[in-house]
């Protein structure tokens, strides 16, 4: 058991910096968001930077969340999951009332536009911007619901020297 424990707060400990690159791109982001074309022609390779940081955590946020966090805590609890699809983990995490799976699959979506991110259409890259700027804030209110959920359930997680 100890195994998986550690692997779980590496986990963690991996989305909390994704979480706290993600808030610090947003910090220097807000003062352009929402960004049209006339302030996105103007933006600088340090904006610039922010954005692509921005959209980096928030991809790594989700992925790391839905492909090794979720499973994970399913195992803690328990649970088989190696032979159960993605949807069927996202319907018990919901079960525990850590998100909505519809919030989350529409989440994947926002993250699935941002593919065009270097797109020649400036429109499909401005509303990405716009889009995971704004999706954000739910994906990390998931995070902290999450964390909080593991927290209460589990010791070894509240006493982690790594997550303080």
């Amino acid at each position: 058991m100890k195994d998986i424990n550690n692997t779980f707060i590496e986990k963690l400990h991996e989305c909390n910096q994704h979480k706290n690159r993600l808030l610090t791109a947003k910090s220097h982001l807000q003062k352009y968001i929402p960004i049209d074309k006339n302030g996105y022609s103007v933006l600088g390779d340090i904006e610039m930077g922010f954005i692509d940081q921005m959209i980096f955590r928030f991809s790594k946020l989700q992925d790391t969340m839905g492909e090794k966090l979720f499973p994970s805590l399913l195992e803690l609890m328990g649970e088989e999951v190696k032979s159960k699809p993605f949807i069927d983990r996202l319907n018990r995490i919901e079960e525990f009332g850590i998100l909505y799976k519809n919030e989350w699959m529409a989440l994947r979506k926002d993250r699935n536009e941002i593919a065009h991110e270097y797109s020649f259409n400036q429109d499909e890259v401005i509303e990405g911007i716009n889009l995971i700027f704004s999706s954000s804030h739910k994906l990390l209110a998931i995070y902290d619901t999450f964390v909080s959920y593991v927290n209460e359930k589990f010791e070894f997680v509240k006493n982690s020297q790594i997550l303080q």
